[in-house]
């Protein structure tokens, strides 16, 4: 069989957008699923909008996303010959023609066209000129693009999406379509398939928005005398207003960047990503690495276009809530050896990390993370809500305080008794400091919850989270005698 080879060709106009990403992620787990190549092509030919910058914000996002590629990068611009001598070789084959209507002569026949009330077609005003005629207004020095000379005739362009099934453009819906500007540097339909010939592209999976560019990119094809990819066109993203995700409508909340900065783990962004337009047959929604390159199919595309419910003003669903709950997800349940690195950037970006977490504390590190992470969204929480654990600076939240502390008039000399009697113990073990805790409960002759309640908010500053005899194991002695000590204090 031949071997599978697809690519993804972005362009460096900005960040990575999760679009692009998407598009990277499908066109990556078919190479990994049938053991083919995933070539990265950088389309950089929109020299005013291309920036070193953007290219290396795709190279990163892709990386760090864990997607890998075989060949490449390789840039458009190195291979201009190529799309020129194409250009050429079409016009010398008679399959396109030089085309020396001016933009104001375009222009005129499109307001008439308006007029009329009728679409607008090119009218093939420069089809059938004569060499002579050609090469007479070469000589004038007149500018001209290339046209692609569409077949006028009954029938289409007929071919089969992966995807979308049969699908055929009939040649009266196509004009004369421009493949090469005046100023040599070719349109997407012409560069996007010399690339993919030279390339040996076999499959082209891409958004469903490229659909259009099908049939003249065949007709290219054809004309070049060249085998056809196999298409696969993956359906549309949208908003929650149904308008399709860009940069320009939504700005940095559809960037891989802006989820990497938010806490997301690399695998459960592409996890999120992939179902936004593919599924099996039994739902499925969390996957390991191995089992969705195991599944993925181009078969499991689905032709309905997803939503991306974008929340950004929504301090705690910052984006859609499936996503924060797949991330969720892997953050309580991955190796925690896998998790500690991303909390160690975490806290090393907000002046948190100790060197001793990765020395002597590893152990500890390890286990109060552990402890800690199974009610947490996204790696952020662990300087917000976890900063108790590493740091003396933390708030107590208002309600807490009021409800927890403030409402029980005893407990400022509670929470100092309580501190006597856990400095007492030899050991400070979660055993020892729950007897501890319930045995002065029984002598003050009050509701262990009262003392639990007070002793968490006055440690942590927080109502809820793991055991509170575990927590302050896991906060150490030493911290939480300075803490029940000093909160009465405090108010």
């Amino acid at each position: 069989m031949e071997e599978v080879r697809v690519r993804f060709p972005p362009s460096p106009t900005g960040y990575l957008h999760i679009g692009g990403a998407r598009t990277a992620i499908y066109n990556w787990l078919f190479a990994q699923k049938t053991g083919g190549k995933f070539i990265l092509r950088i389309e950089d030919t929109d020299i005013e909008r291309s920036t070193k910058e953007s290219i290396k914000g795709i190279l990163d996002g892709l990386t760090w996303l864990g997607i890998t590629w075989d060949e490449g990068p390789y840039f458009q611009s190195a291979y201009a010959d190529d799309h020129q001598r194409a250009a050429q070789k079409l016009v010398e084959s008679g399959h396109a023609y030089k085309c020396f209507c001016t933009q104001e002569e375009l222009e005129g026949k499109r307001e008439e066209a308006k007029r009329r009330k009728e679409d607008y077609h090119y009218d093939g005003t420069c089809r059938n000129l004569s060499v002579d005629e050609v090469n007479r207004l070469e000589a004038e020095g007149r500018p001209f693009v290339i046209r692609f000379k569409v077949v006028r005739g009954p029938g289409g362009v007929l071919f089969k999406d992966a995807v979308y099934g049969l699908i055929e453009k009939k040649y009266r819906d196509i004009e004369d379509f421009v493949i090469l500007r005046s100023n040599g540097s070719p349109l997407y339909v012409l560069s996007n398939a010399v690339d993919d010939i030279r390339d040996g592209i076999t499959h082209v999976i891409r958004g469903q928005d490229h659909l259009a560019n099908t049939p003249k990119q065949i007709m290219i094809y054809e004309a070049l005398g060249e085998n056809l990819p196999q298409f696969a066109h993956m359906p549309l993203t949208l908003d929650p207003q149904k308008r399709k995700i860009s940069k320009r409508a939504h700005g940095e909340v559809v960037s891989v960047q802006y989820y990497r900065e938010r806490g997301f783990l690399p695998w459960a962004l592409v996890n999120f990503l992939v179902l936004l337009g593919w599924s099996t047959s039994d739902n499925q929604e969390i996957f390991s690495r191995e089992k969705l390159i195991e599944v993925f199919s181009l078969e499991g595309i689905n032709r309905a276009n997803s939503v991306f419910d974008i929340r950004k003003d929504d301090p705690k669903f910052f984006t859609d809530p499936k996503a924060i709950s797949i991330n969720a997800h892997y953050l309580r349940t991955i190796e925690i050896e896998e998790l500690l690195p991303y909390v160690q950037a975490e806290m090393e970006a907000a002046g948190l990390w100790d060197p001793a977490f990765g020395a002597k504390k590893k152990s500890w590190f390890a286990s109060t993370v552990d402890l800690i992470r199974s009610r947490y969204h996204t790696t952020k929480d662990f300087v917000n809500q976890g900063r108790c654990y590493f740091a003396d600076d933390f708030p107590i939240e208002d309600k807490v305080l009021r409800k927890n502390i403030l409402k029980h008039e005893d407990l400022k000399q509670w929470l100092p008794l309580m501190a006597e009697r856990l400095e007492a113990l030899e050991e400070f073990t979660v055993d020892l400091i729950e007897q501890a805790i319930r045995d002065l409960a029984a002598e003050l002759d009050v509701k262990a919850g009262i003392l639990i309640n007070g002793a968490r908010a006055a440690v942590t500053g927080q109502a809820a989270g793991p055991g509170l005899f575990e927590v302050l194991a896991a906060v150490g002695k030493e911290r939480v005698l300075h803490r029940l000590r000093e909160t009465p204090n405090l108010y």
